[in-house]
């Protein structure tokens, strides 16, 4: 049973998803420190106040309805996805183009789908009787 068990754990596919779990909240960590200590701060002075927490407070029969809270993780979102993709995506994609370019890699078109082939035949058909 232990040794069933040490083989499932050795598998790549296991250590490699661990590996990847760690990686990623680590990540993370950096990304939610770029927004709460840059770009937070910026945004709070552009617009006088790091969140928006108090913008559209309602309040209907003793409950109060936060529309500024939503608002802050909104953009705290919107932020937290383009910091990654511009530290990250980006960079990435043009380290990978370079490389490609290097080894002299070119991406394949895309083999067309019959169907569409046809499709078109037949418009074109269709075009040309009118």
């Amino acid at each position: 049973m232990l040794k069933g068990f040490r083989d499932f754990i050795m598998k790549g596919n296991v250590v490699d998803l661990a590996v990847a779990v760690v990686m990623g909240t680590a990540f993370g960590a950096v990304i939610n420190s770029l927004v709460a200590n840059i770009l937070m701060p910026l945004i709070a002075a552009l617009f006088g106040s790091p969140n928006f927490d108090s913008f559209a407070l309602v309040t209907l029969n003793g409950n109060a309805i936060k529309f500024g809270v939503f608002l802050t993780v909104l953009v705290n979102f919107i932020l937290v996805a383009a910091a990654i993709y511009f530290a990250v995506v980006v960079p990435m994609n043009h380290i990978i183009a370079r490389r490609n370019a290097k080894l002299g890699i070119t991406e394949e078109e895309a083999a067309e789908d019959p169907q569409i082939v046809l499709l078109t035949e037949i418009r074109d058909s269709l075009r040309s009787r009118q």
